[in-house]
């Protein structure tokens, strides 16, 4: 085996084999077809570096590849979900998180100046690594670097842009910011793609909301009923006649109504 293959492992299977030239892994039979996947591959089956040296992000995935993290230099992993299982204790050095809805970002935050103070090379992660990995280590940049919440975000969005935070998760963390930076120097922050916190709703209406008033219903608006006014005065109005004089108008108002019993009688004009 060449030295150039013992020292870079698979970046999909973690084991050694020519993978380059698509030899299949005698191990659990993973071949690189093709070239171009190869750069894609190792995107996702690698960490992501957040801060060079010291602070990585990923998923279980990523937590599951040991020789890759090796490859790192990682020697410690803060799992952020219990049900994801520490797989190489006797290989790394473990701190789990407990599952609330509330995140610890104080013992998280705690266990990664630890590992700074150690020169320790460390990994976080969840599940995913979208969701409660990346708000622990946005909490920890936003109390051991000053960064305000949405410089934090950034910075981790930048650097691994599956980061998909949810709505309780952001809430979570702008109360932390409130916490950490109090609310006298420009108020919190607003993460990129995300709207104020008072107006989060995912899609969804508030229970609050009221309901838009209808157009017909608000003062000075046009109903689609409105005709244009007619400059004709009310008493000069007479239905299927139009315009009249008024001395006829007033004629036809003052007489009497017409008995439909009386006949009318031709008078002799001589």
């Amino acid at each position: 085996m060449r030295k150039r293959e013992r020292e870079n492992p698979c970046a999909v299977c973690g084991h050694y084999h020519k993978y380059e030239e698509g030899e299949v892994c005698s191990i659990c039979g993973h071949r690189l077809t093709v070239g171009s996947e190869k750069t894609t591959v190792q995107v996702s089956a690698f960490p992501s570096v957040i801060l060079p040296e010291f602070l990585y992000l990923g998923s279980y995935d990523n937590a599951s590849r040991s020789e890759l993290l090796k490859t790192q230099g990682i020697t410690r992993i803060l799992n952020t979900v219990p049900s994801c299982q520490n797989l190489y204790k006797n290989s790394f050095t473990y701190h789990c998180l407990p599952d609330d809805k509330a995140l610890p970002f104080d013992e998280g935050i705690q266990f990664l100046e630890q590992c700074e103070k150690d020169k320790a090379r460390v990994l976080v992660h969840c599940m995913s690594g979208k969701n409660r990995s990346p708000a622990i280590v946005i909490a920890y940049l936003m109390k051991a670097k000053g960064w305000r919440l949405a410089q934090s975000y950034q910075w981790v969005k930048e650097r691994r842009p599956s980061v998909e935070l949810t709505e309780g998760v952001y809430q979570q963390l702008q109360e932390l910011e409130h916490k950490i930076f109090g609310s006298n120097d420009g108020g919190g922050s607003v993460l990129p793609g995300f709207p104020p916190a008072n107006s989060i709703s995912f899609g969804f209406p508030k229970i609050n909301d009221s309901p838009p008033l209808p157009a017909f219903s608000i003062a000075g608006s046009t109903s689609i009923f409105a005709r244009p006014p007619q400059d004709i005065a009310p008493t000069a109005f007479t239905f299927g006649a139009g315009q009249t004089q008024n001395s006829a108008t007033e004629s036809t108002f003052g007489a009497s109504p017409p008995n439909p019993n009386v006949t009318d009688i031709q008078m002799d004009g001589s």
